[in-house]
């Protein structure tokens, strides 16, 4: 069986798949052995009273607890009589010593040396062999713990390179659309050669900045430096080879407009950066080569927050391995829901496992593909389909634990994150009732005609059954971690325990050996095997990695150019009214929202845009919810509409092609972009001048 797995298994798995996989699992382990060995620590301390003490060999004493203190006092006397001045001349002379402070000194040293002695004696005795085989397993955890912290950088720079390299292999690079004929080809594959070069460039620039001064540079930050500039020029490389392996099936010819938007996003913001920073168009006008080097050594900053993100796509990966989803789906369908009412249950419901996946982004690349097909086996229209995939992930970024809700926390001392969350619930029921009234009025094709719960209830307790284990296994990681490791699942754990449950799943199935659905909803595919799945999920996460990441780096360097370039400057720093505040910072966070990755869009929100909000005198939990809502509305509105563009990349070009309509009402035709933007944009107004009319209707503070 072995070897059978490593035959089928390709060079790109073996060089890509798998060394990710590890570096994702170090990660969960790494972060894992923290939590475990803080238990320890306790059991330690349970079983042996001041254990920090026991956790290394006492060093005997070196002193003297029995010394004569009379005759130390007669010699210290000597000595000082001894070094006096013979002639009687040292006008700065000390005075006299005094005998009596002497003894009270060698005194109060001679107790302390007999008090280090009882404490050596009792620490030695107290070292027993049960003692030094449990010391030896904490100690080792405790080294475990202080590689993984120290690696952090190093794992996060080699996930984002890796993964890249492999999205660049693959073509898997997010962009407007994708390549479809050979001039698509050669524009997207030269800019995206050209952008790689220029990171490259500034790696190089940025390391030759840090030896510049002559100073000493730290190994770990000069290995940190050989990393980028390896990286970016293997990718480099990578990418001109690209040019010339064209891709099978493309058309002749093409339009240089297409082409240009089928150049990857990150190659498009990278160049923009580049040619600000290195021609030196900032208000100092100096060119500054190394910039793009420096903005993405930020990330390492939050270096664990971006190991996250790649662990979300993984879980969803996973997930999408997983029969969970068809199983919940299949919870409604003996209500005989129309695809409209359907789709609201399937967008709500999609905001548990958002919160859970970190951003709206993550979740469509992680599970877009499993919605998208099971509202269509349900009998969704393709337009449907499409706007309810693309909005699956806007509506749970507001709750408990979103990742992105907690990187605001973390760079914002204005907020907590139990103040976002807490008004993130009413943010959610506002948007989940807009996009029910939305789907249910705007262009519902098909009568409510709901199955009687008579006919109903039965059936959904059956189709409940097989989703019992699932449900026992999740109680089961979510116990264990609470109980064995005193870890609850919250926004700052997640990250490392929805791993395990999804692996505790995958393990369930292999065992069961469940059939699962295909794409089609109907078939039914034996179960393919917890390899076969981990090796699938970490096919497709690795490329969606590299993509993701790379993209909020460059997305990072942008914002640099944006912070640089004196345009937040142009801002007021005053405003006359409130109101006029607030409708100015809606259009730019939205503008921010369709141009930028979130993550990246925060950042820079935290540096730039929030103190303007917050001296305009709105309150800061109330710029956050204005801010999350506005993103999403710009992640679901042209010309970037970057959830569209994760919904077309994780469901295929073709589907979104056939979901094209030349007939019908303008809005059945965009159905797709106009259903989302109608939600988010209505909530958006609410979430922004509700609670100003409340306060000036004098009901609030």
């Amino acid at each position: 069986m072995v070897s059978n797995v490593i035959k089928t298994r390709t060079k790109t798995e073996w060089l890509s798949s798998l060394p990710a996989c590890i570096l994702l699992l170090m990660v969960v382990i790494f972060s894992t052995s923290s939590d475990i060995h803080n238990q320890i620590l306790r059991v330690g301390e349970h079983y042996w009273a001041g254990y920090y003490k026991l956790r290394a060999d006492p060093v005997q004493p070196t002193c003297n607890p029995n010394i004569n203190v009379e005759q130390a006092v007669q010699e210290r006397l000597a000595e000082d009589e001894a070094g006096g001045d013979d002639l009687g001349l040292d006008l700065f002379a000390a005075e006299p010593a005094d005998p009596a402070l002497i003894r009270q000194s060698i005194e109060n040293a001679r107790q302390d040396c007999e008090a280090k002695y009882v404490s050596y004696k009792e620490v030695s005795e107290r070292i027993t062999p049960e003692l030094k085989a449990f010391r030896a397993v904490e100690l080792f955890v405790s080294e475990a713990i202080a590689v993984g912290i120290t690696s952090q950088k190093f794992i996060l720079i080699a996930v984002i390179l890796l993964c890249a390299t492999t999205a660049s292999i693959k073509r898997h690079h997010i962009a407007m659309r994708p390549v479809m004929s050979t001039l698509d080809h050669y524009v997207a594959g030269t800019t995206q050669a050209f952008a790689n070069g220029v990171l490259f460039s500034s790696s190089v620039a940025f390391q030759n900045l840090s030896h510049s001064d002559g100073s000493v540079v730290a190994p770990e930050a000069a290995f940190i430096h050989d990393l980028w500039v390896w990286g970016f020029g293997i990718l480099t490389l990578v990418s001109v080879v690209n040019i010339f392996r064209m891709p099978a099936g493309l058309t002749q010819g093409g339009n240089i407009g297409r082409a240009l938007l089928a150049v990857p996003l990150y190659a498009t913001m990278s160049l923009i950066a580049a040619s600000f920073f290195f021609l030196g168009l900032g208000a100092d006008n100096k060119a500054n080569p190394a910039a793009l080097g420096i903005y993405l050594d930020k990330l390492l900053d939050l270096s664990d927050m971006f190991l996250n993100v790649g662990l979300f796509v993984w879980i969803g990966m996973m997930l999408k391995q997983t029969r969970f989803a068809s199983l919940v789906l299949a919870l409604f369908k003996p209500w005989k829901l129309p695809p409209e009412m359907l789709a609201v249950f399937v967008v709500i419901l999609a905001a548990i496992p958002t919160a859970y996946t970190g951003g709206s982004g993550i979740f469509v690349i992680a599970a877009g593909a499993v919605i998208y097909h099971e509202l269509r086996a349900a009998g969704a229209r393709r337009q449907l389909a499409l706007a309810a995939t693309a909005m699956s992930g806007s509506m749970g970024v507001v709750l408990r634990p979103c990742l992105l809700v907690v990187v605001i926390a973390f760079m914002n001392r204005e907020v907590t994150t139990d103040q976002l969350f807490g008004w993130g619930i009413y943010v959610f029921i506002l948007s989940a009732v807009l996009f029910m009234i939305v789907a249910m009025t705007f262009n519902r094709q098909n009568k409510i005609e709901l199955a009687s719960p008579s006919e109903a209830l039965p059936k959904m307790i059956e189709n409940l059954r097989p989703l019992v284990p699932y449900v026992l296994i999740t109680v089961a990681v979510v116990l264990f971690y609470r109980w064995a490791v005193n870890v609850r699942l919250d926004e700052f754990s997640a990250a490392r325990i929805l791993p395990v449950m999804m692996l505790s799943i995958l393990i369930f199935e292999h065992i069961t050996k469940k059939e699962s659905a295909s794409e089609d909803g109907k078939t039914l595919m034996p179960h393919k095997g917890f390899e076969k799945c981990i090796r699938t999920a970490t096919n497709q996460t690795t490329a969606e990695i590299g993509a993701l990441l790379l993209l909020i780096g460059c997305t990072i360097c942008l914002g640099g150019l944006i912070e640089r370039s004196g345009v937040v400057d142009l801002f007021p720093s005053e405003f006359s009214s409130i109101w006029a505040a607030m409708a100015l910072l809606v259009v730019v966070l939205i503008i921010m929202g369709m141009i930028m990755e979130p993550f990246g869009a925060v950042i820079l929100v935290s540096q730039t845009i929030a103190p303007i909000g917050y001296n305009a005198g709105i309150d800061p939990v109330h710029f956050w919810m204005l801010t999350l809502v506005a993103f999403e509305l710009g992640y679901l509105s042209p010309p970037v509409a970057l959830n569209h563009l994760l919904t077309r990349q994780v469901v295929g070009e073709e589907e979104v092609l056939k979901a094209t309509l030349s007939e019908g009402t303008f809005y059945q035709r965009y159905e797709k972009i106009l259903m989302p933007m109608i939600t988010m944009g209505t909530a958006l107004l609410i979430v922004a001048f509700a609670p100003l009319f409340y306060q000036m209707m004098g009901f609030g503070n």
